[in-house]
């Protein structure tokens, strides 16, 4: 839980500014930060409040790389590209750690690594080859197996595990807030309730629509990912929507309890339809599993969330669950992320699969660097261009994927998947 909530104000006058950025989550916070250390005029404009879209949803876990294996990158992105992206990404959850003791943000941070959790023999084989392709490029990661792996992720239904000694969690409302009072104090001014209509030129500035106002900037950040509202921008086109949903207990106690991920390490497993599993630090059992919470009944994710917690760790004695809540995040069928310059002067990021916390810090310290020098070259990966990048039938994939996990979960709850 985050004890104090900091508000904003909402846009009520014409600004003129250094760079406007749009969105006030990991991405746009972090380039509003990192572009203020850089002495620029920045605002913020938030459609909501701060976090409430995909960071304030977020798993929590602070992991390095995507969901792609790094030989993976290579083959979609070449090899030389596919190397950058794959040595920014496994620096990033440092980047994320050195941002919050910088700053002396709460985050309720873990640094005991992350553990991907084999469930069965095909998932074994996929750790045991993202260990061999980490470990080639001095990745600080681990196999465990038997008794070590059965320590560490407090279940014996779990024989094989990779451990990211990289990774870690937070508490991501708590990341995120604690970035925007960051920035507030290093001169940002953010405005939620505030969203975005249009964007257009005025000679070499533009000018961001708001409220009836305008924020006049020379450059701007388009931070909104899959929460993008409106058609003032056609990102949206590149990426599909994927939602998250999750389960919190009470907070618990005692020596089974205290079994469950003793180190505290964030963890999922290698299921089609995944599960994560962290503690925070009240303690609370928090459950997570792609899918969409509204249109169900009630008793559906509890069905499911009941049959995950007694399948893992079936001596936990009973409880109950006490806060669940849905986000949503950007897909892409390559599960790597995507940036644009649609225009002299404005950057834009999408399509972040899930990894929104070292993907957000990471791109949006990137765009920062990139507006101060006009470097190319500090970005983590090329610029795509929109056109290339849109995907046909979005909604329909969407459909297609939240139809395919609603029988995946139903199929686990009803015994059908073990």
């Amino acid at each position: 839980m985050v004890d104090e909530i900091p508000s904003y104000p909402t846009l009520n006058q014409n600004l003129n500014v250094d760079v406007c950025v749009i969105g006030a989550g990991f991405t746009g916070l972090s380039a509003a930060l990192h572009l203020a250390e850089y002495g620029q005029r920045v605002c913020v404009l938030e459609a909501h409040t701060v976090g409430a879209g995909g960071s304030g949803r977020n798993v929590g876990l602070v992991n390095a790389g995507t969901w792609a294996r790094p030989d993976d990158l290579n083959q979609y992105l070449g090899e030389q590209a596919g190397e950058k992206l794959t040595t920014a990404l496994g620096l990033a959850p440092k980047l994320v750690f050195d941002v919050i003791d910088k700053y002396g943000i709460d985050a309720q941070d873990t640094r005991t690594g992350n553990l991907h959790m084999a469930h069965n023999k095909t998932g074994e084989l996929d750790v045991d080859i993202r260990y061999q392709q980490l470990s080639r490029r001095g990745a600080n990661v681990e196999v465990l197996t038997g008794a070590k792996c059965h320590e560490y992720c407090g279940t014996t239904k779990i024989n094989k595990a990779l451990l990211d000694k990289r990774a870690g969690t937070v508490n991501p409302f708590a990341y995120v807030t604690g970035l925007g009072i960051a920035a507030n104090n290093k001169g940002v001014a953010i405005f939620e309730n505030s969203p975005v209509t249009q964007i257009s030129r005025e000679g070499n500035d533009w000018l961001v629509h708001c409220n009836q106002y305008t924020v006049k900037a020379q450059k701007v950040v388009i931070a909104t990912n899959a929460y993008t509202e409106g058609e003032w921008t056609n990102i949206h086109k590149c990426f599909y929507f994927v939602e998250y949903y999750q389960i919190a207990s009470e907070p618990l106690s005692g020596e089974v309890a205290e079994r469950i991920l003793p180190y505290r390490n964030g963890s999922w497993d290698t299921r089609m339809a995944l599960s994560s599993i962290r503690r925070d630090k009240d303690d609370r059992l928090l459950l997570g599993t792609v899918g969409k919470l509204s249109g169900k009944p009630k008793s559906f994710f509890l069905n499911w969330a009941n049959h995950v917690q007694k399948h893992y760790f079936p001596d936990l004695p009973k409880f109950s669950w006490q806060y669940e809540w849905c986000g949503k995040f950007g897909f892409t069928p390559d599960h790597i992320m995507r940036i644009f310059e649609p225009a002299p002067g404005i950057v834009a990021a999408s399509g972040f699969n899930g990894r929104g916390i070292t993907t957000g810090t990471l791109f949006g310290k990137a765009f920062a660097d990139y507006l101060q020098t006009g470097d190319q070259e500090v970005l983590p990966i090329p610029f795509k261009q929109v056109d290339e990048c849109e995907l046909s039938f979005c909604k329909a994939r969407s459909w297609a994927t939240e139809a395919g996990l609603t029988l995946y979960h139903a199929g686990q709850f009803l015994k059908i998947i073990p």
